[in-house]
């Protein structure tokens, strides 16, 4: 399989030892990264079946932690505005060093380009089948343990997270959905019952004009959230980054 890859840590890390590193959001709003350095964070060319191109695929292993093999996966779901690419530049690695710094079991994360398909199937492109069966056997190959597996995503891609988990139940340990972009009647809405058994963490800012639609999951999700939260915030990584260490200590939690 062809594959071309960037290797980000040693740019990232160049900067990370300023503390608490304020960059602009989307909207205009901060975003604060954390001031520990990222470890092995890559982007490769691989090339998805399901989806008939080729695609990004990016892993960030906290600094510390080698080439991050035997580690469990958290699977990344993107929204619409940033791609695999952009991953480091929101600070993804350095978020995922901070919360294992901070006490949490070490995890990887991986992620590949959906586009703005919903992470749902349209005609024979199956951004969804990529996730559930080749991002797994691509971390498999770089050796992490494919078989602990939780999602995350935000807006769109908080919608797919719980999307594939209502699909295939069991298929990851947990989500955490950062202002999924969900609306009573959708998939999500209408498969809720299937996440019995999944702890999920739901987070919004009350700023968002999703903020009613995820209150109104909330209530009739399975035995209510696992984790989550909300508080002042705008539907931007602003708000998202200030959530990143309480999901990703969520997350860790069901990988352990």
């Amino acid at each position: 399989m062809r594959r071309r890859t960037l290797l980000m840590g040693a740019g990232v890390a160049s900067v990370a030892a300023v503390a608490g590193v304020r960059m602009r959001a989307s909207g205009g709003t901060p975003l604060v990264l954390p001031s520990a350095p990222p470890g092995d964070e890559r982007v490769e060319r691989r090339v998805s079946a399901a989806r008939g191109r080729e695609v990004d695929f990016y892993t960030a292993v906290p600094e510390g932690y080698g080439d991050g093999r035997g580690l469990p996966v958290c699977l990344v779901l993107h929204g619409g505005s940033k791609r695999p690419a952009d991953f480091a530049g929101v600070g993804l690695g350095r978020f995922l060093t901070d919360a294992v710094r901070r006490g949490s079991t070490p995890f990887v994360l991986a992620g590949a380009t959906g586009d703005r398909l919903a992470w749902q199937p349209d005609g024979d492109d199956d951004p969804q089948r990529m996730v559930r069966e080749e991002v797994p056997a691509w971390c498999a190959e770089r050796g992490f343990d494919a078989d602990r597996l939780a999602a995350w995503g935000w807006s769109m891609g908080g919608y797919g997270a719980l999307l594939l988990a209502e699909t295939f139940p069991g298929f990851v340990r947990s989500v955490a959905a950062f202002s999924p972009a969900v609306a009573p009647g959708d998939a999500v809405f209408n498969g809720v019952a299937r996440l019995a058994g999944t702890p999920v963490g739901l987070w919004c800012g009350r700023d968002d004009d999703l903020y009613p639609h995820v209150r109104d999951l909330h209530e009739v999700l399975p035995g209510g959230p696992a984790a989550g939260g909300y508080r002042d915030g705008r539907h931007d990584f602003g708000y998202w980054g200030t959530e990143v260490p309480a999901a990703f200590g969520f997350v860790a939690t069901t990988l352990s």
